[in-house]
């Protein structure tokens, strides 16, 4: 039989056929080494270091090459080792006699027999008078010779586990099971840490024994046993007293523990690295029941006694027990789990999402943070699931029927094979690290999958199975990351499943209860009244558990359950509803954020349905931005121009409006517009609604004048146009702002003035009162309050009683109101002529007079003090508070009367275009104008933000609590709300400060 070549062997490395011969296996007799050589991850990499083992052995070659040829146990692990972890390769090298340890045929070591091993390693010897639970020793070698020698032995500790874990499989070796691999990580972690302690114990005691007691409490993945190959281990240090002698024993023992084997982390102790070192029982116990926040106790889930005093740290899990398993039951437990999770996702670099192995959506968190979610709520009533590690805390989790069966088998082999791969990733260079390889570096992938014992299949090579089989299991922790939660409850409330064991309603309502549902007894009444026996019931019980989750990481899912609930039996006989939820699964998903987040919108969809099916993606993107504005106003128009009569045309016209809102507000909530949109198509929307319901009023009185009989020439006896002021002016509309403006009329050549002045006022009536008219429908105020004279002046004026009023008795105020005016509806030649006649009046020549801007500070300080409610923090009124709209508005307007005569681009009726112009012409310096700006669309955004959460117009920022944390979701703030209050204050802090140099003078 032939020898096959090296290239058939994958070995690449030029040098391979001399290394051959020099290893002696050149000939056709040694097929079988050279096949199990083929077969290592990486086979150039084995070959070029058993040269070198062959070089570091000397004599001992022949032993070890017999060993080779004729032990296939052995040489699997040999071979496995060396292909898969060139840093135990290393380590094997530099200490050759560790080879014999590759030939022991016993089982793996337990606890106590690696804890002797470690010990012996620096000659340790137990403390006199200490009982047999208390692993207190003193070692006979310190400092830098001790460290040495701790580290020798712990890596062959760690390469005779590893050795087994890589080796092919062979007839007597099969492969270590993943929960023995972790678990005997751990065990070689308390070794190392008794054997660290026992040399702190000689260096910080070198003439005594110490006196007190000392727990070492193994936290995390070392605490569950399941420990990685390299990890951080982390601990928790229980003293007796905790004086400066435990403080400096626990810290040596880190230094030392650190030093020789792997980062030992304290973090996790109270109050984290600002904390004391050690502590006694009973400030632990203090602590905990004080100060602790949910993710100290979601921790202690992992905690067990690990080396030291054992009695004192089986104590101290007595003690803390009992509130940990209560912590569910804490106000604050949903909102931090919540924030936990969210905060482990965006610490991700963006560029490392698709490589995160542990903390990426479908990755080993995912697994971790769900089983132990599901300990927390369960755990307290049903002691059978107080275990360590996350594969035992599934198999109780299935077996007491909180987890299906299936779904749980699925679970735990996806996260074992999820860890087999981190472990493999760890393995070749004994660093910390997650990271799978990058996507285009094909050799990593390759090492990768042989590593991990996977082979070709049919036309897929090792690493398209690899990739194949990552992506699918990544795809199945994702979707039983849903399952887990919600899948029980709906089984479990709709029967589907004759041999599935059934949640309690109790347990139901605890597990909603976690999940973010406060009120989790009606959430159970609406899951049971909508998974049914009917046809559509059963469509929901396959939509409810993917849409619940979805619901759960809104800000209110419990209104957001309601909404949907009602929305759903709105929308009963609407064929097409269900059946997008199901097949499109981002229109469900944006759905839900919706729902969860604003009751307004929500009722503005069961009137507006098919607003939902633009939560679809289109072409180019999501349907719910692909309307323009203009493409808004002008089917507005057209739609009320098909219409029979004005009741319906006026009828028409808000419906579109109500859509309108409906889509904005969506695609405001969803973070598909930025502010300035936002207030661009509301102010489109407003300014159709105003233009179509004037010219239905228009066509509606010039019939009835033709056909009453009356002599009156035919058609309108004036021109008629709508003047947008306020915020409709600056087309800076909110969902809840009034629609400020002035109507102008001007008579027809031949027709009567007071006839056609009375005509203008009977059409400005009409349309102010049809749109503002009691509806289901949002109702639009069309406000006239700014007109010359305010409330006590007509409503509708010629051009030319315009002209005389402000040229003869425009107070202050109502000059800056002008500022804000343009055309919005109506005739538009007639608009123009009319604001080219206030031109001169807005912006006069020169600017304005120091008396003019003392006057208007004077009518500034009286709103500030007259108009605020009572009771309001002026700190937080998005309006009239400091540094809010009001503030800044005020500012930029003034800037405007002293400079827009000579600065063109200041005659502007918008805020933040206006701010443009006086940066580009540095009016004001940019740092100031960016703060000003910045405080306009914080304050605009809060102040959308609660008009969508409120269903209603409000400018007071709530306390800290459950509506502002809403306010701050639907605002597009996705930390905490607190940050989001603290950010306002800041933002609206900074602007404040401009204000009062700009305008007050300061």
């Amino acid at each position: 039989m032939r020898r096959p070549s090296a290239g058939r062997l994958g070995l690449l490395d030029p040098n391979a056929e001399d290394n051959l011969r020099l290893l002696g296996w050149a000939n056709s007799a040694c097929s079988d080494v050279l096949w199990a050589l083929s077969r290592a991850a990486d086979p150039d990499w084995t070959l070029r270091a058993l040269v070198r083992l062959r070089e570091a052995v000397g004599e001992e070659w022949e032993e070890i090459a017999g060993l080779i040829l004729s032990d296939t146990t052995f040489r699997g692990r040999l071979f496995g080792l060396l292909g898969a972890s060139d840093a135990l390769g290393d380590h094997l090298i530099s200490n050759p006699s560790s080879w014999r340890l590759l030939t022991d045929t016993a089982p793996l070591k337990s606890r106590d027999e690696v804890i002797d091993a470690m010990l012996a390693s620096v000659d340790a010897v137990k403390v006199p008078g200490r009982p047999d639970d208390d692993l207190l020793y003193r070692a006979a070698i310190t400092g830098g010779e001790a460290i040495s020698k701790l580290r020798d032995a712990y890596r062959d500790l760690i390469m005779v586990l590893a050795a087994r874990d890589l080796a092919e499989l062979v007839e007597n070796e099969p492969t270590l099971p993943f929960p023995l691999v972790g678990a005997h990580l751990a065990d070689l972690a308390d070794a190392a840490l008794t054997a660290a302690l026992s040399v702190a114990v000689a260096t910080t005691f070198p003439d005594s024994d110490p006196e007190g007691r000392l727990a070492v409490i193994a936290m995390g993945k070392c605490g569950a046993r399941e420990l990685n190959y390299v990890s951080d281990v982390d601990v928790i240090f229980v003293a007796e007293p905790a004086d400066s002698a435990s403080a400096r024993l626990a810290g040596e023992m880190m230094r030392i523990g650190s030093a020789a084997f792997f980062d030992v982390d304290a973090g996790l102790r109270p109050e984290g690295k600002n904390g004391s070192l050690t502590r006694t029982l009973d400030s632990h116990v203090a602590y905990y029941k004080r100060w602790a926040k949910t993710w100290e106790f979601q921790a202690l889930l992992k905690a067990r006694p690990q080396t030291g005093d054992l009695r004192l740290g089986h104590d101290y899990i007595a003690a803390l027990s009992p509130m940990v398993w209560d912590a569910s039951q804490r106000e604050d437990f949903v909102p931090e789990v919540q924030e936990m999770r969210r905060r482990v996702e965006e610490n991700i670099a963006p560029d490392l999402r698709e490589r995160e192995l542990k903390l990426g959506r479908g990755g080993l968190r995912d697994v971790e943070f769900a089983v132990q979610l599901l300990q927390l709520v369960h755990g307290r009533t049903d002691e059978s699931l107080r275990e360590l590690s996350t594969v035992s805390a599934l198999s109780a989790l299935t077996a007491g029927g909180y987890v299906g069966r299936e779904d749980g088998a699925n679970f735990t082999a996806s996260y074992e094979f999820l860890r087999l791969l981190e472990h493999r990733l760890q393995l070749r260079r004994m660093e910390r690290t997650h990271l799978l390889p990058p996507a285009d570096h094909e050799e990593a992938w390759r090492w990768l999958a042989r590593a991990a014992h996977i082979r070709p299949d049919g036309d897929r090579d090792a690493t398209g199975v690899l990739r194949a089989e990552l992506k699918r299991q990544s795809a199945r922790v994702r979707r039983l990351h849903t399952k887990l939660f919600y899948r029980p409850l709906l089984d479990s409330i709709a029967h589907l499943d004759s041999d599935a064991m059934r949640l309690s309603d109790d347990a139901i309502i605890s597990r909603l209860g976690a999940l973010g549902f406060r009120q989790a007894g009606n959430a159970l009444a609406h899951l049971k009244a909508m998974a049914d026996s009917s046809r559509r019931g059963r469509i929901q019980t396959i939509l409810l558990p993917t849409l619940l989750e979805w619901l759960s990481e809104t800000p209110n899912p419990d209104a957001g359950l309601l909404n949907y609930r009602k929305l759903s039996e709105d929308l009963r006989d609407v064929e097409w509803y269900l059946r997008v939820l199901r097949d499109e699964s981002v229109v469900a998903q944006r759905l839900m954020t919706v729902l969860g987040s604003s009751t307004f919108v929500a009722e503005l969809l069961a009137r507006s349905p098919e607003v939902i099916r633009l939560y679809a993606d289109g072409a180019t993107g999501p349907k719910l931005t692909e309307t323009s504005p203009q493409e808004v106003y002008n089917g507005m128009l057209a739609a009320v121009s098909r219409a029979p009569h004005r009741d319906r045309a006026i009828a028409v016209a808000r419906a579109m409006r109500r859509s309108e809102i409906a889509r904005v507000a969506s695609a405001d909530i969803l973070g598909m517009l930025t502010v300035p949109e936002v207030c661009t198509a509301l102010s489109s929307v407003w300014a159709a609604a105003l233009d179509a319901a004037l010219v239905s009023e228009i066509a509606s009185t010039i019939a009835e004048r033709e056909s009453s009989g009356r002599d009156a020439p035919p058609g309108a006896p004036a021109r008629i146009a709508v003047i947008g002021m306020g915020r409709l002016g600056g087309h800076e509309i909110g969902y809840g702002s009034d629609a400020d403006v002035l109507f102008v009329c001007d008579p027809v050549y031949g027709a009567d003035e007071a006839d056609a002045v009375r005509w203008a006022n009977q059409v400005a009536d009409a349309v102010r009162t049809r749109l503002g008219a009691p509806s289901v429908d949002p109702g639009l105020e069309v406000d006239t309050g700014l007109r010359p004279e305010g409330r006590n002046g007509p409503v509708v004026r010629t051009l030319a009683a315009y002209r005389a009023y402000y040229a003869q008795w425009a107070q202050h105020w109502e000059v800056q109101a002008l500022l804000r005016a343009t055309h919005v509806a109506g005739d538009e030649s007639l608009s123009l002529e009319f604001l080219h006649m206030v031109d001169e009046t807005r912006y006069p020549a020169g600017g304005v007079s120091p008396d003019t801007v003392k006057e208007l500070r004077r009518i500034k300080a009286r709103v500030d003090s007259e108009r605020l409610p009572r009771g309001a923090d002026p700190a937080t009124h998005t309006k009239l508070g400091r540094g809010g709209l009001s503030d800044v508005e005020w500012t930029v307007q003034l800037e405007q009367l002293r400079y827009a005569s000579d600065v063109p681009a200041l005659q502007n009726t918008s805020t933040l275009e206006s701010l443009d112009a006086i940066g580009s012409h540095e009016l004001l310096p940019e740092a100031d104008v960016e703060l000003l700006r910045d405080a306009w669309l914080t304050a605009t955004r809060a102040r959308n933000a609660l008009f969508l959460v409120r269903g209603k117009p409000v400018d007071q920022l709530p306390g800290p609590g459950a509506v502002l944390s809403n306010v701050a979701y639907v605002a597009g703030w996705r930390g905490s709300s607190l940050d989001f209050l603290e950010d306002y204050l800041r933002t609206t802090r900074r602007a404040r400060a401009v204000v009062d140099r700009v305008f007050w003078g300061e």
